[in-house]
């Protein structure tokens, strides 16, 4: 089995497969205090839970945004699992033909993204990641990642906002029945919510109207699932982009 490792700002996501087949997901918060021992505990822990025999992990690869839990994991996926760990950076083949200024500068993450993106959609591609921070990224026709847009996050934004503004409350991401809220819990909940959906909408028809072509639209993300389905385009929700680019990579590697 291969176990692919996800480490973002807010959380890390672990996926196993065997071959192609996506066996299994989980996550745990990212805690950047913890030791290499800590997080050794959270793996033996969650495997135990869902009845996974370490012993069969053969490979495993990491993408990580968050340099100083990087070297704690691969170290405790050692002490679990017994096997050493590719990490998504320099010297690692990928295949992606990256048109940026300066190539060496992009995160792990949006290179996975981009390189499950080319073998899994139709390119171009515009892909719009929601996570701590929104990326929004686009991938041509000769399936090369070419740029995009970085925002801050849904739950960033909300979080700045009922923070700052000492009158304004927490709220969830529930939908309000209207855009034009009644009451001020609805009337954030729909500048969060119906105001994201338009600012996808409204990014899309930009970048489609910048590089002159329709493009296929993909989403991924925890709260893509929120936001994406009040948005006027059709956009495939795909949760598992970075996952499965890390699979993808490592058998690029063998």
């Amino acid at each position: 089995m291969l176990l692919c490792t996800d480490v973002g700002n807010t959380n890390i996501k672990f996926a196993l497969y065997k071959g192609n087949e996506l066996l299994m997901k989980m996550r745990f918060s990212t805690n950047r205090s913890k030791t290499a021992d800590d997080y050794a505990v959270d793996l033996y822990t969650i495997f135990r839970i869902n009845n996974v025999d370490v012993s069969e992990i053969n490979g495993s690869i990491i993408s990580s945004v968050v340099p100083i839990v990087t070297d704690l994991l691969r170290k405790a996926i050692l002490t679990v699992a017994n096997v050493d760990s590719f990490v998504v950076g320099p010297g690692i083949k990928t295949g992606l033909d990256i048109r940026l200024d300066n190539p060496g500068a992009v995160g792990s993450d949006i290179v996975c993204m981009c390189v499950a993106l080319k073998e899994l959609y139709p390119c171009p591609v515009i892909v719009v990641g929601m996570g701590t921070a929104t990326t929004i990224l686009y991938v041509n026709e000769n399936k090369a990642y070419c740029g995009g847009m970085i925002l801050p996050g849904v739950q960033i934004s909300l979080d700045a906002l009922t923070t700052r503004c000492a009158l304004l409350p927490s709220v969830n991401f529930s939908a309000p029945q209207h855009s034009i809220g009644t009451n001020t819990a609805d009337c954030i909940k729909s500048g969060i919510i119906y105001g994201n959906a338009a600012m996808i909408d409204g990014i899309i028809d930009r970048f489609e109207a910048e590089v002159g072509k329709k493009c296929t639209l993909v989403a991924t993300g925890g709260l893509a699932q929120h936001i994406v389905k009040f948005c006027k385009k059709n956009i495939i929700v795909n949760d598992d982009l970075v996952l499965e680019g890390l699979r993808l990579i490592y058998n690029k590697n063998l």
